[in-house]
């Protein structure tokens, strides 16, 4: 039932997206499958519930006439500008359910029930705007260089062998690992498999991955272990980070992968306050740094103090 709830969802915002006018309720009913073989009773009641349920998910839902000199039944629509939204920034395990789902939407095209609601809007004469779908199409990407490397080995069960250097390493060493999987961890990419170095179990932070991942030996070469659990693998062996907190400002319109895992507690000018729990200093420094002059940081002070250390030393590099 709620799959089926949230076709018909998915199939009414599509309708009302890509029409370039308004579309009546009983235009809605006879391209949105969902709707066809209910009731009148029932679609009234249904319709109502599904436009309150968009409108509560910030979807804004238009009513006017299509033709403004008889204004005798409205309709509805979804204004592409409204709806548009700046770039957001998703968990990894999240971005990556909603990249897979965009991939099968990608490659098998629209839903026959979603091709069907665009044929009939056409066929009635309804002007319909297609490449407005690319609204509600997101896309994956990682920020790691070394994850498509490591999720090609883990596929073909080819050993690797990579530079890798810890949080307490001044250098990094080179490590040798069979590959399991790749796993989304506390916001976090890691590689998971057998350590042919230490002969067991290890994970490995793929942002701590130096230059290139190499083969170190034929692909199928080893088995995962049956019953491999790597979720809880990657639990057991990953630090458990200290908390810490940070107070920012941040640029209104900016910084929007910070802003959805900090609490904003004030709006200024130009400029909001947000507070952000974090765990390693010099990984929320990166973060920081990847913002540029759009995120300031007022406190803690090791934390405000290694920014503009990295700041500084990256400006005198430039110089020289």
């Amino acid at each position: 039932m709620a799959a089926r709830k949230s076709e018909r969802l998915l199939n009414l915002l599509i309708t009302l997206l890509v029409s370039r006018s308004y579309v009546t309720k009983e235009r809605i009913r006879t391209v949105v499958e969902q709707y066809r073989d209910a009731g009148d009773e029932a679609f009234e009641k249904m319709f109502e519930r599904d436009k309150d349920e968009l409108r509560s998910l910030g979807i804004p839902i238009e009513v006017g006439f299509a033709d403004r000199g008889f204004e005798d039944e409205p309709g509805y629509r979804v204004e592409r500008s409204a709806f548009e939204l700046p770039q957001i920034d998703l968990e990894p395990d999240e971005a990556a359910v909603i990249g897979l789902a965009a991939r099968v939407w990608q490659h098998a095209g629209l839903a026959s029930a979603t091709s069907d609601a665009l044929v009939k809007l056409k066929a009635a004469g309804v002007s319909v705007d297609r490449a407005a779908l690319h609204v509600a199409q997101p896309q994956l990407t990682v920020e790691e260089p070394a994850f498509e490397a490591f999720w090609n080995a883990t596929r073909t069960r080819t050993p690797v062998a990579f530079d890798y250097r810890t949080a307490t390493a001044p250098e990094a060493s080179e490590r040798h690992l069979q590959p399991w999987g790749v796993v989304s961890y506390r916001g976090r990419w890691y590689a998971v498999g057998h350590d042919t170095d230490r002969g067991e179990p290890r994970v490995f932070r793929l942002s701590r991955v130096k230059g290139t991942v190499r083969t170190s030996g034929k692909a199928g070469s080893y088995d995962v272990p049956p019953g491999t659990d790597l979720r809880a693998l990657t639990q057991s062996l990953a630090p458990t980070p200290a908390q810490h907190r940070a107070v920012l400002r941040v640029r209104t319109g900016a910084a929007y992968g910070l802003r959805r895992h900090a609490e904003v507690v004030a709006a200024g000018d130009g400029w909001d306050r947000a507070e952000v729990s974090y765990g390693r200093t010099d990984a929320m420094a990166d973060e920081v740094l990847g913002y540029g002059a759009d995120v300031v940081v007022e406190s803690p002070g090791d934390l405000r103090d290694l920014v503009l250390a990295r700041l500084r030393g990256a400006a005198g590099e430039e110089a020289s």
